[in-house]
């Protein structure tokens, strides 16, 4: 057998039993009798905090309360969603536009909240694609997305969607390393000659929020795991976890896990800036997509853009440096002082601790070992403030509680190990059910963390929850951190595979969160500002029914003169004003999905019917007590017909007899 292979196995071997091993043998052992408590929330009262959990492979992003761990909603980002004809609308299928055309999904990893002084400012939510490489804004306004950028020359958009402290920039890191510009049919087996990584820093317009790739970095063929901006004195600097330094192209559980340290890399994104005044950026043809959706028209636009500028890491003095982190780091931290980098090595048996002062002075010194293709390595040591020792094993991600402690996952041990930032004395730990990833303290990575809960979201929960077939419930936990101890009050399933999280005070967000679309700001071509104003029109094959909803009927309700090979455009507007009054729309035979109308909005749904007939419509969301009589008909003809183009509301049949009762 292979050396590595074998060493590879015991690895593993080792750590099923460290996973057995772990398992807590009564749920009582960590659960205090008063946890319920903790986590009660009686109704008519709200929750603390909004948590904003990643959805994986679902492409979407739930959306929780805390401490209760109750599902408020999903919010519809990079997946279409039957549910409220996000992707199936034709308002919202530009969102989902690509250069590989229209995709409706795509694995979403990571979020971030907007800031403001490195404080969370309840505006905007940002949400990475890591698939088809993509970044979103969310509105918090309204919990819908607002934006998406491709990104180009990018392959597996992981060290996203991180921001800079006043939310400056948000960067985008490829994970993949690959071909880029015009050689891009090259051998795979040439990957050191000519894969490369890149790095897009996304600028973010302060009043509105709209993104636009600023520039690139271009970086040697490595994989970037993940990132964080620095803080207060580290403002001007980026973070990032670097991994196959080895730059295998095959087998890289064996093959990039060589080298005993890999790197963080640090961007001074301030000297990027500076190169940019300086023209020293090289613009390069590619192509990708800007989607928008305008919330006046309640619809969104979708346009291509051909170019961006790029700097070369490896040509740019004092643009980038490399610091060593053992050993195939995947977090990378910052404390809220912004003078600690936390790097996790997912095979280390340590945790580093870099200070952004020695880093600083061995720049200033020249304290390099060597360089990485162009690129300084600044001495590991000069750089190191200090390692947390035989903190567990596999450790991921640190989250900071504003006390001068940190919170770090460990994926092998299972468990959350609670340690100082200037002793690196381990402190607390405790188990978690099972194989925890991300961890997630309200604010816990922005300079005022707000240290009442941790929550962990866990990759494995094999007997937590009732069995569901082969594929289980997915989890998370909280953990009550007010006191010295971490002690477990709630464990819940949660939507798709969660990775990473941040929760905010409920506060902040429901302040400006929107009740209702103001019905005269409505801007949609479409839109019917009142039942007098509905219509039916034809223009050659395709017919325009103008339609309003309200409690309960559906205007016009009676549609006749449509023929086959016509394609028809319901344009549904909800006439409501009153919050939390929805309208849905379905037409039978629809190979799209419903709409789901919000008071004062105008949405389109696009109907090709194939077969002779009378279809009903109706309103699918539950709207009143009459919300079954909200309905209607439209008649279907032969391609031949002479069926005249006729709409109406509340003209009964009165020529036809009704239909007599059975015989005496």
């Amino acid at each position: 057998m292979n050396l590595n292979l074998k060493i590879a196995g015991n690895i593993l071997f080792a750590a099923t039993l460290l996973f057995a091993s772990c398992k807590p043998k009564n749920v009582q052992d960590v659960v205090s009798g008063d946890a319920a408590k903790e986590t009660y929330v009686p109704p008519g009262k709200y929750d603390e905090f909004y948590d904003f959990v990643s959805g994986g492979f679902n492409g979407q992003v739930s959306v929780y309360g805390l401490p209760s761990g109750r599902l408020l909603r999903e919010i519809p980002v990079f997946s279409v969603d039957p549910q409220d004809g996000y992707g199936y609308s034709e308002e919202t299928k530009p969102m989902l536009n690509t250069t590989h055309g229209f995709v409706p999904w795509d694995d979403q990893h990571h979020l971030e909240l907007s800031q403001t002084n490195g404080e969370i400012d309840g505006r905007w939510l940002f949400a990475n694609a890591n698939n088809t490489p993509r970044i979103a804004r969310i509105d918090l306004k309204t919990f819908t997305t607002a934006e998406i950028i491709e990104l180009p020359n990018c392959a597996g958009n992981h060290s996203s969607p991180f921001i800079t402290e006043n939310t400056e920039y948000v960067v985008g890191g490829t994970r993949f390393s690959v071909p880029i510009g015009d050689s891009l049919d090259v051998p795979i087996d040439s990957y050191k000659k000519n894969f490369k990584g890149t790095i897009s820093f996304l600028s973010v317009d302060k009043n509105t929020g709209n993104m636009n790739i600023a520039f690139q970095i271009i970086t040697p063929g490595i994989n970037l795991d993940l990132a964080h901006a620095g803080k207060g004195p580290s403002h001007d600097w980026f973070f990032f976890s670097c991994y196959n330094t080895e730059q295998a192209h095959t087998l890289l559980e064996v093959n990039a896990s060589q080298n005993d340290k890999d790197f963080i890399l640090a961007v001074n994104w301030k000297k990027a800036e500076e190169y940019l005044k300086e023209g020293k950026a090289t613009k390069k043809a590619c192509t990708y997509t800007h989607n928008v959706y305008d919330e006046t028209t309640h619809s969104a636009h979708s346009e291509t853009l051909n170019n961006v500028l790029q700097l070369d890491a490896t040509q740019l003095k004092d643009l980038c440096y490399f610091i060593p982190c053992p050993k195939s780091p995947h977090g990378c931290d910052v404390d809220p002082t912004g003078e600690y980098i936390v790097g996790s090595g997912k095979l280390a048996a340590l945790i580093p601790v870099f200070s952004f002062d020695k880093i600083m002075n061995a720049i200033k010194n020249k304290q390099f070992d060597g360089d990485y293709d162009g690129i300084p390595i600044i001495k590991y040591q000069e750089a190191l403030y200090g390692e947390v020792k035989k903190p567990g094993l596999g450790p991921l991600h640190t989250e900071f509680d504003g006390k001068g402690n940190a919170y770090t996952s460990m994926f092998l041990s299972s468990e959350l190990v609670k340690w100082n930032i200037k002793s690196l004395q381990v402190l607390d730990r405790a188990p978690t059910y099972y194989s925890t990833g991300h961890l997630s303290i309200p604010g816990g990575d922005t300079r005022k963390p707000n240290a009442k809960y941790v929550i962990a979201y866990n990759k494995i929960t094999k007997d937590r929850y009732l069995p569901t077939g082969p594929e289980l419930a997915q989890s998370a936990q909280i953990f009550d951190i007010s006191g010295d101890k971490m002690k477990l009050i709630l464990d819940f399933p949660t939507i798709g595979e969660p990775h990473y999280a941040q929760a905010v005070e409920a506060s902040l967000i429901s302040k400006n969160s929107a009740k209702i679309y103001p019905i005269e700001q409505n801007k949609n071509p479409f839109v019917s500002m009142g039942e007098k104003t509905t219509k039916v029109t034809r223009t050659g094959k395709r017919i325009d029914v103008y339609a309003t909803e309200i409690r309960s009927h559906i205007s016009p309700d009676n549609i006749e003169g449509i023929k086959l090979g016509d394609t028809v455009y319901w344009h549904i507007t909800n006439l409501e004003q009153d919050w939390d009054i929805p309208h849905g729309f379905a037409v039978k035979g629809a190979k799209t999905s419903e709409l789901i109308v919000m008071p004062g909005e105008t949405c389109t749904l696009k109907w090709v019917p194939e077969k002779i007939g009378v279809y009903p419509f109706y309103c699918t969301d539950f709207c009143s007590a009459l919300h079954q009589e909200m309905q209607g008909y439209i008649r279907v003809s032969a391609t031949n017909n002479n069926v005249p183009l006729s709409f109406s509301l509340g003209k009964n049949s009165t020529d036809i007899p009704a239909t007599p009762g059975p015989s005496k």
